[in-house]
């Protein structure tokens, strides 16, 4: 009841009376009101034209809130309080309002510096309101650390805040900014111990991300937006130039740093991109380790994408439960996540749709840990076990391999390895599991997720050396075999080749 409600309202909004009002722009698609529902904080539309169709509406009734759809009640529900820190100043007389907000029902949030280098620029993002909040006067251009540093202190002590998201406009190229959010976080840190996070878009150096570590930056966010290339193209000119394989490499270093469900990505949805493309991009962050944090778009006025009406609901919920089901395959969950917009969860319901994690999950390895064990797997099976190889089975296609690994109680028991030859040729090999985890279908698991992955990458052929012994085993997972038998290392193999047309559709 509750999630078919959050995602009803977060894409059809709510009429509201007069006298309620809520944040009109900022830095992303940001117009809404938070309010609590059974505890759990829901930013919704409320001032957009299109909410005036809404079915839903609210009423006050003395000391209480009841939502309605159409003329039945469908709960009663609370307004955010409004922080004591929203009625506090500086020595210098700024408002601790015009540093930061209050976002959700415990997180702070600021823009650090209120100024983007594509604000009014052909490369602007569509559906950015950055500019506007500046220009109406509702914060101030830049917040020194020093500032956010005693409004966190305060906000922590008085309003019960336990994270905090710090956010700013891009530089072009990306970078300054990136080290002037870890002088931010550093200076809150000597105020406060709670736990920050930091948006950005990738930089041309991506070792600035060791700053951000240094400074004490406990999760980040960095934000892709839309999987769909010719809708990245027109609503984030910026974002698209980067290219989704700068952004891989942005998500790989910050997952390393700062470890799985700690990295997130906004996934906006409703800009004209193909539902497919929200499922495969979804996919392609969870195996990352990073969380997909689909929204759904909603307009502010003043943006050049302010016509665009949020998408349906019943769509929302197919993307959300989707999504969800390969988060539960990826060990993927915004409980798991310190801080930041997937820890608050107010502007999308996809934390409603999740599940626990599925006994056995399959996914790239995510740091170093985790190919050290699965390179310790193939040694005990072609090294020791085997015999295949007398001292080591690693090799120069390591490098330039996609490993990936079946975890069972986040212990590594499995991995197969792809890489790319050449015409969208891949191959796979390597493939071991541990001998006492042979009965649980890691390795039927770990061959589906290397077709799934290479078809992913582009594959248009995918081929593998079998052993003879196991050349049944494929068969049965759809592989045909290539070709004689061939002998490789002394033992008899044959090629085999998947059929990648078998590969189910993404949605």
């Amino acid at each position: 009841m509750i999630k078919t409600t959050i995602t009803d309202i977060q894409s059809l909004g709510i009429r509201v009376p007069r006298e309620i009002s809520g944040r009109k722009s900022g830095a992303g698609p940001a117009e809404g009101k938070t309010f609590l529902f059974e505890g759990i904080p829901c930013n919704v539309p409320i001032a957009g034209d299109y909410v005036k169709k809404s079915p839903y509406h609210l009423e006050i009734a003395e000391d209480h809130l009841t939502l309605y759809k159409d003329d039945r009640a469908v709960m009663p529900f609370k307004a955010v309080i409004t922080p004591r820190f929203y009625s506090e100043f500086t020595e210098e007389r700024v408002s601790y309002q015009k540093i930061a907000l209050l976002h959700g029902k415990d997180c702070l949030g600021s823009t650090v510096l209120q100024h983007c280098s594509h604000w009014n620029t052909p490369s602007q993002c569509g559906f950015c309101s950055i500019g506007l909040s500046l220009q109406n006067k509702q914060t101030i251009i830049k917040k020194s650390p020093e500032q956010l540093a005693e409004v966190a202190e305060f906000a922590v002590r008085h309003d019960g805040i336990n994270h905090i998201v710090l956010t700013t406009g891009s530089c072009d190229p990306p970078g300054p900014e990136i080290l002037y959010l870890a002088e931010c976080c550093k200076t809150i840190k000597q105020k406060t111990d709670v736990p920050v996070h930091v948006q950005f878009a990738p930089p041309d150096n991506l070792n600035l991300l060791d700053e951000l570590k240094a400074a004490g930056v406990d999760t980040v966010g960095i934000h892709i937006e839309s999987f769909h290339r010719p809708t990245l193209e027109r609503i984030a000119p910026a974002k698209a130039k980067i290219g989704l394989r700068y952004y891989e490499l942005a998500w790989e270093k910050a997952v390393n740093l700062f470890g799985p469900n700690q990295v997130s990505s906004f996934v906006i949805v409703g800009l004209g991109e193909s539902p497919e493309s929200v499922v495969w991009g979804s996919e392609i962050l969870a195996d990352l380790g990073v969380y997909p944090f689909i929204v759904p778009y909603r307009p502010s006025r003043g943006v050049r994408l302010q016509e665009i009406d949020p998408p349906r609901p019943d769509l929302m919920r197919d993307l959300y439960q989707a999504t969800a089901d390969i988060m539960r395959k990826k060990s993927i969950s915004s409980k798991k996540c310190l801080a930041g917009c997937v820890r608050c969860g107010a502007c999308s319901a996809l934390h409603l749709f999740e599940g626990p994690a599925e006994s056995l999950v399959c996914h790239r390895t995510r740091d170093a840990v985790e190919l050290a064990d699965a390179l310790a797997i193939r040694h005990d099976v072609f090294v020791k076990e085997q015999g295949v190889f007398k001292t080591t089975e690693q090799d120069e296609f390591d490098m330039n391999s996609i490993h990936l690994i079946v975890k069972q109680d986040n212990e590594v028991v499995a991995t197969v390895r792809v890489y790319p030859t050449e015409n969208g040729h891949w191959i796979g090999s390597r493939l071991a599991v541990k001998e006492s985890c042979r009965n649980i279908k890691a390795g039927r698991l770990l061959v589906r997720e290397a077709v799934k992955r290479v078809k992913k990458e582009g594959a248009t052929k995918f081929t593998a050396r079998i052993q003879e012994e196991n050349v049944s085993f494929f068969k049965r997972l759809g592989w045909r075999p290539v070709g004689p038998l061939i002998d490789y290392c002394g033992l008899p193999h044959q090629l085999m080749e998947a059929d990648l047309d078998a590969v189910p559709p993404e949605f």
